[in-house]
């Protein structure tokens, strides 16, 4: 079990599920009790104005899967709580079918695993480059070289030039944990601001100079190319699906690569098993998806009185839907506490569910997995110096800082 005790009804109303600070702890006590004891958990977030949490894996997979009772449509995370999406109807996440389906499905063609799966060798040099200069028996920093990973392979695919990298990767930090010490620029409304406004006004520009020009065979040029419900993208349109993709590469690899480590290291067993049987990795990549879940929550509003398992939703009710508990969830996940490596079967849903399930999984799931591969081929063993620094973010379950000590292998 994780550590901490919440036993009453008391303790849960102490707890502040949009603290950040909270969720730089272990949330999984408090999420074990409200499987429990408080399936429809409710909890102002401004005077006289509530929202609920789900935290079971059947009414998670309810909440994001049935577009028809619980809309994309007003927002989909938590920090735009009070306040309802200007994306809505134009950011493909932002969107219920059918339009949603229209520009999904031309998208997912690039993004399908067969697609991918011929940029493996791309990624897998991407991956070399990011650990090549690593010092052997001297601590380094994994969390910040696992943050720019994504980028090194997301940006090539989106046709972003490498002199705009690192650009990319702060906006796209402070934009998805605006109150992180290591990203935030003041207050968490002014972070917000300063990075959609610095990511939206870039993919402006690179869309308007893209289409002056012609011959780009990349993301984006496919993006610009999409005809959904027999119209092509605008350019706002445009703007809005290039700053989802960059978040959701972003946003939360790095702590999943930094998490299954963490874990390894935390588990010796785990580590020599993955490390001496490369068919191991596959299962490795999945519980590491599961036990981390990047991704901590979505949200939904319901558009009818809708019963979950806790009790009934009312019509305008925003609905969080813990990832992070659903996959921790005992009635779907023998001995749900405990990181295996050949758990099976392993139906998390560290991507989401439904119609808004992650397009770019394929791509997120091989790189994640040569990653893997990369990491046990060069090092023989790694230590874990000093505590972890959790990411500061009530979306984003991850880490900052993740101070390691390896041992590089001959072969490598």
């Amino acid at each position: 079990m994780p550590a901490g005790v919440i036993g009453t009804a008391a303790d849960l109303a102490a707890v502040d599920l949009l603290d950040a600070g909270f969720h730089t702890g272990d949330p999984h006590a408090v999420w074990t009790y409200m499987r429990e004891h408080a399936r429809l958990h409710r909890q102002e977030y401004a005077p006289g104005r509530m929202f609920c949490s789900v935290t079971r894996y059947d009414d998670v997979c309810r909440v994001l899967g049935d577009h028809d009772a619980f809309t994309s449509e007003r927002g989909t995370v938590i920090t735009q709580l009070g306040h309802d999406d200007i994306a809505s109807g134009l950011l493909m996440t932002s969107c219920d079918p059918p339009r949603h389906t229209e520009v999904r499905r031309p998208l997912g063609k690039r993004l399908s695993a067969g697609a991918v799966h011929a940029m493996e060798s791309g990624i897998r040099h991407a991956v070399d480059r990011v650990f090549a200069d690593v010092p052997h028996d001297q601590p380094w920093d994994l969390a910040e070289r696992a943050l720019r990973l994504p980028m090194v392979v997301a940006g090539r695919l989106l046709g972003v030039p490498e002199s705009d990298w690192d650009n990319l990767i702060r906006w796209a930090a402070m934009a998805a944990a605006p109150e992180d010490p290591d990203f935030a620029i003041g207050a968490r409304t002014a972070t917000l601001t300063v990075a959609h406004h610095q990511i939206f006004s870039y993919f402006t520009e690179l869309i308007r100079s893209r289409r002056a020009s012609i011959g780009h065979d990349d993301l984006l040029g496919h993006l610009l190319s999409i005809q959904a419900g027999a119209q092509p993208l605008s350019d706002i349109e445009a703007m809005y699906n290039s700053y989802s993709l960059l978040l959701g590469a972003n946003a939360t690899t790095p702590h999943t690569v930094s998490g299954a480590v963490l874990a390894l290291a935390r588990n010796p067993g785990a580590w020599r098993s993955a490390r001496d049987d490369e068919a191991r990795v596959p299962g490795l990549v999945e519980e590491a998806l599961r036990w981390t879940s990047a991704a901590s929550n979505f949200m939904r509003y319901a558009t009818r009185p809708t019963r979950l398992s806790g009790g009934i939703v009312e019509t305008g009710e925003p609905v969080v839907a813990w990832i992070g508990s659903a996959n921790r969830d005992e009635a779907v996940f023998p001995d749900p506490h405990t990181f295996d490596i050949t758990r099976h079967p392993n139906r998390h849903i560290a991507f989401g569910y439904g119609p808004h399930y992650c397009v770019g999984a394929p791509l997120a799931r091989l790189t994640f997995r040569v990653v893997c591969e990369q990491f046990l081929r060069r090092f023989e063993s790694v230590e874990i110096i000093g505590e972890p620094q959790r990411l500061r973010s009530s979306f984003i379950n991850g880490t900052t800082h993740l101070r390691v000590r390896t041992t590089g292998r001959e072969q490598a």
